[in-house]
């Protein structure tokens, strides 16, 4: 059974940065596209960044404020926020796809998905 496990959310001032972590078990992982979604409140679920090898894609909303990286051995798959701001807050998601990535970042080319980690911003 594939499963994914979010961490690392939290209340964080304006500015701050965060890092998210994403366990996965279950599937072999190295070989598999990995991704996190955000969904604000009120809004639907968008692809923040996605990793396959060493291949990386990011949303263009991103601004260069998010790293994606993985630690095959660890089975993690890790997001880097910086500079946060209100509009970061949200739900944020891991996902997984079984084998490469598709071109951009969308939630209906994941099936797996986490239950989430949720960020707020304090001004």
């Amino acid at each position: 059974q594939l499963l994914l496990w979010e961490s690392g959310g939290g209340s964080v001032p304006a500015g701050g940065s965060l890092r998210l972590s994403c366990v996965a078990s279950g599937f072999s992982f190295v070989r598999d596209c990995l991704a996190w979604f955000r969904q604000a409140p009120g809004k639907e679920r968008e692809g923040l960044a996605q990793n396959e090898y060493s291949d990386r894609e990011y949303q263009d909303s991103t601004n260069s404020r998010f790293v994606i990286s993985r630690d095959n051995a660890r089975q993690t798959v890790q997001l880097e926020i910086h500079n946060l701001s209100r509009e970061d807050r949200g739900m944020y998601y891991c996902a997984a796809r079984r084998g490469f990535c598709a071109n951009g970042i969308h939630s209906r080319d994941f099936v797996d998905w986490g239950r989430g980690t949720q960020v707020t911003v304090s001004a």
